[in-house]
């Protein structure tokens, strides 16, 4: 992990160094759009059967249309595979998202104007979402946060049907983990397939799997892409990257917390494309944070995976003050940032753009991957400039409500008319006029 320092390093370096926003291979894409495209092809046209190829072909598991999706019996094996414990950390995790999300309900609204104008704004759930769940390490180390963070605003939202797709483990399994995550969020609808085949079954449906209006869930870059090239066919939520860890901090921190908050991105992966940033003022701190990031390292059981992390895209930065901090925290859009600053919510309004900020020593990232309540669904590369993290609007439609008397087409059918007429369109100009008995 390098240091670098504003004061003393080109511009130029410090920013291609926080620079999240991907640079298009042209090449590289073309060839993973055409085989993201034949695949979603195969799928749409010959549905399970090309499902089944699929999955012997990339995963190396042998399924059939009876046991793409899970059956009462799997589940029911699941329960008795798990501890107690996980279950009551699962149903604490749980609640803590209910509550949380339930704030971002919107409500119905009408309003009457004058001459009898009556307008509004009406909100539904769609009425089925599909939510994607990688792998993890062959099915070893399963997501369940993510069914947690997917499932529960699409509850909240109060969509109907709730589909699960994740790739079958090496026994053309589902990790009973996973499987009793599900449960806890009311989902029984589980299908064993990975990768953009998946997508692609959850976009255009096939004999097994009913078809969904939104797809959401992180994955590789054949599922991103897949997502890429379904959308407007059905929604998502986003294309998501690697994940990202921005600190902000003065000298009064513990090193401690700070070279483990780092570690705790870097672990991630893949290891040329995950950023872990410390910004500061202090060159003490940067030392120390250093040295104690060495310390923690040979800890980890993905220590491989972290070292590589932050030796490619791992950085300390020494700006000359707080101030620059900001600014070049702002320029990195990070997907997580972390607010380790003396009276940090009078220091809050500078930050403009981040996924989800951590306010203060005790707030770290993971407690917002797993039971802070907020969803770790954020996000990446910059996007957190324009966009915000999963949410319950991703599962809600708004439909305007419009209606007009008599007089109120008299008072503003004339301006319409005038507009339709400028844009050529006179059959719009004539349905107003008809009503005001004049052509």
């Amino acid at each position: 992990m390098k240091i670098l320092k504003t004061k003393e390093d080109s511009q130029d370096l410090i920013l291609a160094t926080l620079n999240r926003r991907p640079q298009i291979q042209a090449g590289k894409q073309l060839d993973l759009t055409s085989k993201v495209a034949a695949i979603l092809s195969e799928v749409q046209k010959n549905g399970d059967r090309a499902l089944i190829d699929y999955t012997a072909k990339f995963d190396g598991v042998t399924i059939d249309t009876i046991s793409i999706k899970v059956t009462k019996a799997e589940f029911d094996h699941a329960l008795t595979k798990v501890e107690p414990e996980f279950v009551t950390a699962i149903r604490q995790a749980k609640n803590n998202i209910i509550e949380y999300h339930q704030q971002q309900l919107p409500k119905d609204w009408i309003t009457v104007k004058e001459e009898g104008i009556i307008l509004g704004q009406r909100y539904q759930p769609v009425d089925a979402a599909g939510l994607y769940v990688p792998g993890g390490v062959a099915g070893s180390t399963p997501l369940v946060s993510s069914v947690l963070m997917n499932a529960l605003p699409a509850v909240v939202a109060g969509v109907k049907r709730i589909v699960i797709c994740t790739p079958p483990n090496q026994s053309g399994g589902v990790n009973p983990y996973l499987l009793v995550t599900a449960l806890e969020c009311n989902i029984e609808e589980v299908y064993k397939v990975g990768g953009a085949q998946a997508i692609a079954a959850l976009a255009y449906g096939t004999e097994t799997i009913a078809p969904v209006d939104v797809i959401v869930g992180p994955g590789n870059q054949y599922v991103t892409e897949a997502k890429r090239q379904v959308f407007g066919y059905v929604g998502l939520d986003m294309l998501a990257g690697p994940s990202e860890i921005l600190i902000i901090a003065d000298e009064n921190n513990n090193p401690q917390y700070l070279a483990a908050d780092l570690l705790s991105q870097a672990e991630h992966g893949p290891a040329n494309e995950n950023g872990v940033f410390l910004l500061t003022p202090s060159p003490q701190l940067a030392e120390a944070v250093l040295k104690e990031v060495a310390k923690q390292l040979n800890s980890l059981t993905r220590s491989e995976t972290a070292k590589a992390s932050l030796d490619t895209k791992g950085a300390i930065i020494i700006t000359a003050d707080l101030d620059e901090a900001f600014e070049l925290a702002n320029y990195t859009a990070p997907e997580h940032l972390e607010l380790l600053v003396t009276d940090p919510w009078n220091q809050l309004q500078k930050i403009k753009h981040a996924g989800a900020i951590f306010i203060g020593p005790y707030s770290t990232e993971p407690i917002g991957d797993y039971v802070a309540g907020t969803n770790h669904v954020l996000p990446t590369n910059g996007t957190a400039r324009f966009s915000s993290g999963l949410n319950v609007d991703h599962f809600i439609k708004k439909s305007s409500l419009i209606s007009y008397s008599q007089a109120g087409v008299a008072k503003y059918g004339p301006a319409a008319i005038t507009i339709a007429k400028v844009e050529g369109l006179d059959a719009h100009a004539k349905a107003v006029a008809v009503r005001l008995n004049h052509e």
